[in-house]
């Protein structure tokens, strides 16, 4: 694992110990449906209910880039870069019942302070950010209660089995900011339809109530593909997608269009890319990510 040292003692109250409120969301696991991710409570910075996060037993920093989604809907309270407590890029998130999930280490941000997400939207990267403490990458996870002490994990239901757990997401909301019905001449295309045959989804980022950017990959051709989607398909709007494999210059098309930029596709099997896209002022900038 990359978390930090030996196992804390438990500290807090009782209602900090408690489990969040069964009125309050079912919280899931902050990857990507269908990923097993390894938790660990014991770094030596740890009181007990934090956890940190790997793809599996010594991956480190081989788990770089790899996407974070919130584990439930809510609002962004903070996404900043914090120096003295040591988390570096943080994202938190309150929900309905008062609650917050943080998410610390990151690599990346994708929302800013004051979006509304939903559970399962992508809302970062995992990395190894910190100015106080040197770290191999990991995501930083903790549960709060609405009076702010960090309580025990759960995730689809089921309580965190601490020390440590091998925990299977089923984290499988998809990613817009909000629920909403297709609205009157909404977007007949998808991501699939854009990019073609033998394309499959490896990512996508909200761009507001304007649409997305998805990311697709061929593993038969090595492609990756890049479209921005409208929701709405009512007149032309200004909207770009991009991409860009380490190494070569970056292939981007924008213009005006009344349902979907792009697509972008460059062979990139075995390689890192930058990839995006924008509509109107709303736009999403990866970092390098998806390296295998």
């Amino acid at each position: 694992m990359s978390v930090c040292g030996s196992l804390a003692a438990l500290t807090g109250s009782a209602a900090a110990n408690a489990a969040v409120s069964a009125a309050g969301p079912t919280f899931q696991l902050p990857f990507p449906c269908g990923e097993t991710w390894v938790g660990s409570s014991g770094s030596f910075a740890h009181t007990g209910n934090e956890i940190d996060f790997n793809g599996s037993a010594g991956d480190g920093d081989r788990d770089k880039g790899r996407t974070v989604v919130a584990a439930a809907a809510g609002t962004v309270v903070i996404s900043a870069y914090q120096t003295g407590n040591g988390f570096g890029n943080l994202v938190k998130i309150r929900h309905s019942d008062g609650s917050t999930t943080l998410y610390a280490h990151l690599s990346s941000r994708s929302v800013s302070q004051g979006a509304g997400v939903a559970q399962g939207q992508k809302i970062g990267a995992v990395g190894n950010s910190s100015a106080k403490y040197k770290l191999v990458s990991h995501l930083h996870y903790e549960q709060r209660s609405a009076s702010g002490g960090i309580v025990r994990a759960s995730f689809n239901g089921a309580t965190f089995k601490y020390p440590g757990q091998s925990v299977t997401s089923r984290n499988c909301g998809g990613g817009t900011a909000q629920r909403r019905s297709a609205p009157s001449g909404s977007n007949p295309y998808t991501a699939a339809k854009v990019c073609g045959s033998g394309f499959k989804q490896v990512d996508s980022a909200s761009l507001g109530s304007q649409g997305r950017v998805v990311l697709m990959y061929s593993s038969a051709t090595g492609q990756n593909c890049v479209t921005t989607l409208r929701d709405s398909g009512s007149g032309k709007a200004s909207a770009s997608a991009y991409l860009q494999v380490r190494g070569k210059a970056r292939q981007t098309d924008a213009g005006r269009y009344q349902y979907y930029a792009g697509p972008v596709r460059a062979k990139a099997a075995r390689t890192c890319v930058k990839w995006g896209g924008s509509i109107g002022t709303a736009k999403y900038d990866s970092p390098f990510e998806h390296c295998g």
